[in-house]
Order: C-alpha cells, then structure tokens, then sequence
C-alpha cells in the first residue's frame, strides 16, 4: 500500500501540468533546456581504445579523491599504451597498469577508498518509490545511478551497466590505477565493496567490442589486443577536439516525470504495467549538444 501511494504522488507531482501521462520518450524529447546540463569537461574523460572513443563522465561530489587521482595520471599520460587486459563477458572490462610496472608521478598507485559519502544533503537526493534488495533506498544524485541510507546519511553510486569504478585487492585501500567498466547488466552485489565515480555516457559499444579474456579471472593472453591508445581530460583537449554532452538533470520535474512513466508504462500497448522500476532501469538521459 505505502509503495502504491508513494508511486502516485510522484505521477501526480510530475504531470500536474502536463495532462494525460506522456510515455518515456516524449518526456525525454519534449524536456526544456533548462532541465538538462552540460557535462564539465574538466570532469569528461576520454578513453580512446583502438576501436574508437568511450566517454566517461566522473563524479567529483561522490569520490573526490578518485576522480582527482585518475585525472592527475591521466595528465601524466600513465594510461597511454596500457590496456584493458580483464574483459568478462556479461561482467566488466578492466584496464590499467596488469603488473604494476608502470612509474607514477602525482597520481598514487594506492589511495583510500570512497565505497559512501555522508556529505550529500537529502534534498539533493531524487528518491525511487518502492523496495530495494541492495539499499534501504534508491535514486539518483547529480546525475548518477545511487543509493543511501536515510538512518547513517551515507550516500553511493550503484553497479548499473556502464558504471565507471576503481578495482582493488583484498584490502579496501588497495585501489588507484585499476579502472573498470560494468559491460553487463547490474553488479549491485558490488555495490559499497569497490568505489564508484562515474559512469559511461557514450561507448558502450566499444566496450563491447573488447576482446574477451581467455585465462584465469578473464585476463587476455595478449592484453596488448585490447590497447589503450590514450587517455585524456576533456578539458586539456582543444574545442575542436572535444565531445560536449548534455544529461537530464535527475532533480528536475522531467526526470521525476520520467521515473513515473518507466514504472507504470502510459502506453496503449502496455497490458501489464508493473507498477515498479529498480534503479538501473531508468535510465539518465544523455545527448549531445548543439
């Protein structure tokens, strides 16, 4: 009963001004400017793989001290040439330094993990109606797929596919240099164990495209077959170079329209309508800018 009152205030909220229930894609289609922002280049990262360009935009508010360090190795070329040498069908693609030879310089090979912060405020918070098997509660923040605890006020960003997260060793401040990129559906079993901070915007497909690891734990016999070419700050590129992105913000009615939408289906062709959407089925919007 909660979940069910719950879910129709959001519907109401949403389309007290918009008439009948619009499906998902007229939301995202007819959502005003105001409603989207644009990715910060200082915060885009450009992963630039044999096979083309994957864009990955970092989230500075949840694990400042990740984002800083992979762009402070990033700024020191330390990924040019490396590779992704872990790819698990269904699971994650893993790139980095696989026998931690590679010098450093500013960047840390090792640096605290950031598995939640308590700094977030509720209000920038944008709540899912209904239950979660992972979470006391579920949402979104500053554009991300997220989590948190109302009781502790720890707020986390969740394993959905095209998460962007640190690897690590058996000890929790183990991670620094060992990206990954879920290529599957959700991990949320990861959730909290490894630190998230940030997520794919465009180049799945290229992920995609990886070859797969034929050894132990999905390592490639030849990581060289998956190289990276380079990595780069959008930022440090010239415009002429650059991607720019817009993403619908997640605390705008929009959004909170759309969440509605996703979970009971507008549509006429819809016979069963759920009722209910997990936080990986959203989905966050993203475009590229005009």
């Amino acid at each position: 009963m909660k979940k069910s009152i719950a879910l129709l205030i959001l519907l109401l909220t949403a389309l007290a001004n918009a008439g009948e229930p619009r499906p998902p894609s007229q939301v995202i289609a007819e959502a005003p400017a105001a409603h989207w922002r644009r990715a910060a280049p200082e915060n885009t990262l450009y992963l630039e793989l044999e096979n083309g360009r994957v864009i990955i935009e970092l989230a500075e508010q949840l694990a400042p001290g990740h984002v800083a360090n992979i762009k402070a190795l990033t700024h020191e070329r330390f990924y040019d040439g490396l590779s992704v040498y872990r790819v698990i069908e269904g699971f994650v693609a893993q790139g980095g330094d696989m026998d931690g030879n590679k010098p450093v310089g500013e960047g840390k090979r090792t640096i605290p993990a950031e598995f939640s912060r308590k700094n977030i405020p509720a209000k920038q918070f944008t709540p899912l109606p209904g239950p979660d098997g992972y979470a006391p509660q579920t949402g979104f923040v500053h554009g991300f797929p997220a989590a948190r605890d109302p009781k502790t006020g720890d707020t986390w960003l969740v394993h959905c596919n095209g998460a962007f997260a640190m690897a690590r060793e058996q000890s929790i401040d183990s991670g620094g240099t060992e990206f990954y990129a879920v290529i599957g559906p959700a991990q949320r079993y990861l959730d909290r164990n490894t630190t998230v901070f940030g997520r794919v915007l465009e180049g799945m497909e290229i992920l995609q495209q990886l070859e797969r690891g034929n050894q132990a734990g999905g390592v490639l016999e030849n990581p060289d077959n998956n190289r990276i070419v380079r990595m780069r700050v959008a930022a440090d590129l010239p415009d002429k170079e650059r991607e720019e992105f817009e993403v619908l913000k997640t605390d705008s009615s929009s959004f909170r329209e759309l969440i509605a939408a996703r979970s009971n289906r507008p549509e006429d062709w819809f016979v069963a309508r759920p009722d209910y959407v997990d936080v990986c089925s959203v989905g966050i919007p993203t475009r590229r800018a005009n």
